[in-house]
Parts: structure tokens; C-alpha cells; sequence
């Protein structure tokens, strides 16, 4: 087992881009919200504010109690993909960057003399530097160096903030074993649960597990190729291919009312219609979920909801969508009262070039694309619409694609389906785990 891969993890990223762009933060407790509302939790926390007991899900009113003087900072989102951007063409100036495997981490690989441990902490000690010459002061880093991307991750999670570790083939297991199995990417509630019904509670029964324990944990190859990653063996990215796509956003407390929430579904909507447009697939299912804040007293702050699903064929119209989702909505989830987080996922997406059209030449019957008279409009009244007064496939793509253009030409709400009026300047531009927004079609 060689050195081949060179991790690269960006410490409290949100936070720490908001103070390297407001010099009056830097030094002090930051957290970052999704939402300025007293209810609302912390999305990420600057090392000052950790140091303090405020983390990830901290809530508000708890993150002033623990520091009064803390700055709760709303996510600009866009400026984080911004950033991202910059540290990618920073790093890849010096060493190749292989993947980014979310906003704050890249990943690159060793190779030919790179690979002997001198040389790659001299790579990492100036992929450090680089960053802070370029980027800021605040930017800073933590990298792991490894033989291949998982160790190599754990590595950069040694030593925060600001470190550098290299784990060797001398150093496994014994430098993995203070580590609990969630500290592995996607090892999370669920499959801890599966580990432990196999007798696994902790890393060094992990590694000891038979490759076939492991297989039956993960129920499939899954388990077999984890076994292979802990002892170092190397792989490579595996090309992943979206199954869906979605949007979900926390409501602002004057919009935690019914109406508000179906606003706010409605711009969600449109803004993942717009997406399916973009990357050029249909969805073939959609799913909505709103959920609430119930109970009193040492209950207060439980969340339930619900969800509500539908078949939709294959589609990327946005009349249609927006139909679909006012029918998932009356469905029940409209008598949900006190809504917090609302979310629109589509599912089942096709690649255009195997998307079946409808067989009469028309886009989707239920598609709002004609008024009493069958003439087009955007419009906020969603109702049934028969086949008969749908305008053809090539017309409603057109009008479709010339929305999409107006809207990346001169912002996001120049035209918009007035559904979603109650709702516009709500549900902007959010950071998924492995997905960076596309500022273009998103800003």
C-alpha cells in the first residue's frame, strides 16, 4: 500500500467564509443559520463558537444562552459556491484535483514520487499555504494523506483545525481503532443499526469483521468493498447517476401557516423544474413533505409531518409539476397546521435520450397550458385541464426553454408562475452534501 491519495477538507466552511469576507467576525463566535428566527438551529459554527459547546444543530436561543454575544450570520449560499470554486482552481494548481466530494472537500492522487511520504507532506504543507495566500487568512485547512480516499478522509478529520495527518500501511488499524464506525461516510443511523444486530459496536470490530459479515451488514458488495478500503486498498470514483433531485427549505415564521408553505412549495417547484430543464433528464415520480412543530411543555419541539407521493410519468414541465403538487397538497397536506420545513423531491429521472414522448404528440394532459379559450398563460389558478386544450410538445418546450433563458439572463424571478407569488424571495439557493448548485440556473 502506497500513498496515493491527498484529502483536502476546509474547516467550518460557512462559517469560516463568512469571516474571512466581514473582517468584523473573524476572532469571534459565528453561527450560520438556514432562516434569522429564534427557533431556527445552526448549520455550521466557527471554532470559536466550538469551542464554546455551539455545533451543528444548535438551536438559537440555546447557541445565545451558551454565548451571549455570539453572531448569528443567515446563509448566503452563493457565496459559498463562489468560494468553493476559488479553493478548487487554488488547489488544482498544484497537485490535480481527481473529485470534489462535497463544498468543503476535494480530493487529489498521488502519483509516480509523489507518493513518498516527504513529498506529499511537502505537496500538502503547500496546498495549506496556497490556500491562505489566496483565499484568505480564515480559509484554513485540515489534510489527510493515505492509500486511498476513506483512509485518507479519516485522516483529515485527526487533527482540526489547520492539520495534517498521513496515515501509513504501519499505521492501520491501530491509529483507526479510537474511532467510532459513524465517523465513515455513510455510516449513519440506520446501517449503525445493522452493524450492531452483526455484533458490530465498535472500529476494531469492524476491521476484524469476516468480509462476508460485512457483505451481509451492507446487504450487498458494498460491505465486501468496505472491507478491501479499511485494509488501504485502493479505488477509484465511482461514477454516480442521479436517481432524483429535489429542494426542501425552512420556513421564516411568518410563513409557517398553510398558504405560506404552499408559496414556498410552489417556488421550490418551479426552481426544480427548472433543474430537470438544465441537466436535460425527466422525473417520473414526485414527492412532497411538510413538516411540523407539535407538543408543549418537555415535548415542544417535535417534528412530524407527512409525506405525499405521486406517478407522473415522464416529464419536465413545470405547469405539470405544478398541478401534480397541488394535488399531493390537498391530499391532506394542507390541514397540517404550524408547518416548519417543507421539501419537493423528483424521482425516477430519465436521460433524455431514453425519455418515451407522449403518444399523441401532446406535453402532459393535466398540464395548466390553457385557459377556457385555449390560450396560454402562467398562472396561479391550477385546475384539471382536459387533453383537448393542450398546446403541442414543441410549442410549450419553447415557451419552457425561453422562461428558463429569461430567467438565467436577468434573475430568477423575472418570469415566474404567480402560484408561487406568496413565496418569492423565500426558498433561495441551498448546499446539499454531495451537490454543488449550479449558480446559473439557481441564483
Amino acid at each position: 500500500m502506497t500513498l496515493r491519495s491527498l484529502f483536502v477538507d476546509f474547516n467550518s466552511y460557512f462559517a469560516s467564509v463568512e469571516q474571512q469576507l466581514n473582517p468584523a467576525l473573524r476572532g469571534r463566535p459565528v453561527g450560520v443559520v438556514p432562516v434569522l428566527a429564534e427557533t431556527s438551529c445552526c448549520i455550521a459554527a466557527s471554532y470559536e463558537a466550538k469551542a464554546l459547546g455551539i455545533g451543528t444543530g444548535t438551536g438559537v436561543a440555546e447557541a445565545r444562552r451558551l454565548c451571549p454575544d455570539i453572531a448569528i450570520v443567515l446563509a448566503d449560499h452563493a457565496k459559498y459556491v463562489e468560494m468553493h470554486h476559488r479553493a478548487v482552481a487554488v488547489v488544482d494548481t498544484l497537485a490535480p484535483v481527481r473529485q470534489v466530494l462535497s463544498i468543503d472537500e476535494m480530493e487529489c492522487e498521488l502519483t509516480g514520487r509523489w507518493q513518498q511520504r516527504e513529498r506529499a507532506v511537502g505537496l500538502a504543507e503547500r496546498i495549506k499555504a496556497e490556500v491562505v495566500a489566496q483565499l484568505g487568512e480564515c480559509m484554513r485547512t485540515s489534510v489527510g494523506i493515505a492509500p486511498n480516499t476513506l483512509l485518507a478522509k479519516l485522516a483529515s478529520n485527526m487533527q482540526k483545525p489547520d492539520g495534517l495527518t498521513v496515515l501509513e500501511t504501519h499505521d492501520i488499524p491501530q491509529r483507526l481503532l479510537a474511532l467510532k464506525p459513524s465517523a465513515i461516510n455513510g455510516i449513519g443511523p440506520r446501517l449503525m443499526q445493522r452493524l450492531q444486530s452483526c455484533g458490530i459496536h465498535t472500529m476494531a470490530q469492524l476491521y476484524a469483521a469476516p468480509r462476508e459479515l460485512l457483505r451481509t451488514a451492507w446487504g450487498g458488495v458494498a460491505g465486501a468493498e468496505m472491507y478491501d478500503k479499511l485494509r488501504g486498498q485502493w479505488y477509484g470514483p465511482r461514477e454516480a447517476v442521479a436517481k432524483s433531485l429535489g429542494h426542501s427549505h425552512v420556513l421564516p415564521p411568518d410563513l409557517r401557516n398553510p398558504a405560506g408553505a404552499f408559496a414556498v412549495l410552489n417556488r421550490l417547484t418551479q426552481k426544480a423544474a427548472m433543474r430537470l430543464r438544465k441537466q436535460n433528464v425527466y422525473a417520473s415520480s414526485m414527492s412532497v413533505h411538510v413538516r411540523c412543530r407539535h407538543g408543549y411543555g418537555g415535548n415542544r419541539g417535535q417534528m412530524m409531518g407527512d409525506d405525499r407521493a405521486a406517478h407522473i410519468g415522464e416529464t419536465q414541465d413545470t405547469a405539470f409539476l405544478l398541478h401534480t403538487l397541488e394535488q399531493l397538497w390537498h391530499s391532506g397536506l394542507h390541514l397540517l397546521a404550524q408547518p416548519v420545513t417543507v421539501g419537493v423531491q423528483l424521482h425516477g429521472l430519465v436521460e433524455a435520450g431514453q425519455h418515451t414522448g407522449d403518444l399523441f404528440g401532446f406535453d402532459e394532459a393535466a398540464a395548466d397550458a390553457a385557459d377556457a379559450e385555449g390560450v396560454p398563460q402562467l398562472t396561479g389558478s391550477l385546475s384539471a385541464r382536459t387533453a383537448q386544450k393542450i398546446e403541442p410538445v414543441r410549442d410549450r418546450r419553447k415557451l419552457l426553454a425561453a422562461i428558463d433563458m429569461l430567467n438565467g439572463k436577468h434573475g430568477k424571478n423575472t418570469v415566474y408562475f404567480a402560484s408561487a407569488q406568496a413565496g418569492l424571495d423565500h426558498a433561495p439557493m441551498r448546499i446539499a452534501f454531495n451537490r454543488i448548485p449550479d449558480l446559473e440556473s439557481e441564483r
